[in-house]
């Protein structure tokens, strides 16, 4: 099946940003560490990523409803190379500070490059374009760490120099390569980018705007299903030490094999599930093989329990990931859907910043199996709250009447 013109510039733009990414991230505990920086303060340190993410995404995603997608994508790819240049320059611990914290308000432009791709898509293909994305993560995931491995072998700072060459590359070829996507901006620009013309009218509505009441629902949803799943990213290389005495080379092919099969739902599978289940089927059914994924994790079964786990747990985040964020693109228009995927972004930070210390201290304190048990209950009641209906409601008719997409406003 074709894919829309745009796609493709946007895809390359994202892997590349997230190998960057996977470049930093396995390599900065230990960088930090070489600075004498305790444990507690890398924990902080880690966290200050999420942090500067959570508050960055809505106004980044605003900001490109407002003057496009294609410059706030370069000017975060920008952002990206100066975090990881300054991390690899710094000497105290402020400027690490700095350069985490700068690397990660740049990295909101995750829900930029949602609602670029939710531009150029029409509804019935929206999942699996953003499933491709998706697995554009996966892609960057998996090549990043090997390249960080590599470049370590020069030094612990040599990898935050790599990324950072990187993404300035990046962003230099962005400004040539990538398109702008958003119909205003191009009306605006006369851009030639073929693809239905949509008529919108400009927002009014500031981060503190209105929030329609089924994209509250999906936001909630979205963090509370992602708390879940980080509980059991943080304490999985535990579980395979106490559990499988496996090495942590042995956890991080585990990592990579998992990683790999990840890319292949999201970007193989999206479409047909999809197309049997709807939207809202396809959200349910992915929270379902969670669920029951990490009851079988927290099952001490060995390996009897622990492949099915893992399988239930790939495919059911391969469905998850990119139908949520398609759900909560579909609840408004070009207009508003940067500040939405931006507030999606910003409740999977806090996911990611208190889910995993939630599970450490359950898996420390309670018991092993405990922070999958919690983690299948919220689950299902994230699966609870994903709101019924149609996803995209029909709205007033489009500028080009031979273009059928319906326009949420």
């Amino acid at each position: 099946m074709p894919l829309p013109p745009g796609f493709g510039p946007l895809w390359v733009t994202v892997a590349i940003d997230l190998v960057g990414f996977g470049i930093v991230l396995p390599i900065l505990p230990r960088y930090a560490e070489d600075l004498e920086i305790t444990p507690t303060v890398i924990g902080l340190l880690v966290a200050s990523y999420s942090v500067a993410q959570m508050i960055c995404s809505p106004l980044l995603g605003r900001l490109s409803d407002r003057i496009g997608r294609k410059p706030v994508l370069i000017l975060s790819l920008c952002g990206t190379a100066a975090g990881s240049l300054l991390t690899g320059l710094a000497g105290t611990v402020w400027l690490l500070f700095l350069g985490r914290i700068v690397d990660g308000a740049s990295g909101a432009s995750v829900s930029v490059a949602q609602a670029a791709v939710a531009d150029v898509a029409t509804p019935e293909e929206r999942p699996r374009l953003l499933g491709l994305l998706g697995a554009a993560f996966g892609v960057g995931f998996v090549v990043g760490p090997a390249i960080g491995t590599l470049a370590a072998l020069g030094g612990p700072h040599i990898p935050f120099l790599v990324a950072a060459v990187i993404s300035s590359t990046n962003a230099l070829v962005a400004v040539r390569r990538l398109p702008e996507t958003h119909p205003m901006v191009r009306a605006r620009s006369a851009e030639p980018i073929d693809g239905p013309a949509i008529e919108i009218a400009p927002s009014s509505a500031g981060l503190g705007g209105a929030v329609p009441r089924g994209a509250r629902q999906l936001l909630l949803v979205a963090f509370v299903a992602l708390f879940a799943f980080s509980g059991f990213e943080t304490t999985f290389s535990l579980l395979m030490k106490d559990r499988f005495d496996l090495t942590l080379s042995s956890t991080g092919a585990v990592f990579t094999v998992i990683g790999l099969a990840l890319v292949l739902v999201q970007g193989g599978l999206i479409h047909p599930v999809h197309g049997r289940l709807g939207e809202r089927g396809t959200l349910r059914a992915g929270l379902a093989l969670n669920a029951v994924g990490l009851c079988l994790l927290a099952a001490d079964g060995q390996w009897l329990t622990l492949v099915p786990a893992l399988a239930l747990l790939v495919l059911g985040q391969g469905l998850v990931t990119p139908t949520m964020s398609s759900a909560v693109a579909a609840q408004a228009g070009p207009a508003d859907r940067g500040r939405l995927l931006g507030f999606q972004q910003s409740a999977g930070a806090l996911a990611r910043a208190v889910g995993p210390a939630a599970a450490g201290v359950l898996y420390d304190r309670v018991a092993v199996p405990a922070p999958y048990l919690l983690g299948a209950a919220l689950v299902a009641v994230a699966f609870a709250l994903v709101p019924g209906g149609a996803a995209v409601a029909p709205v007033a008719p489009v500028a080009d009447p031979g273009a059928a997409e319906p326009v949420v406003t």
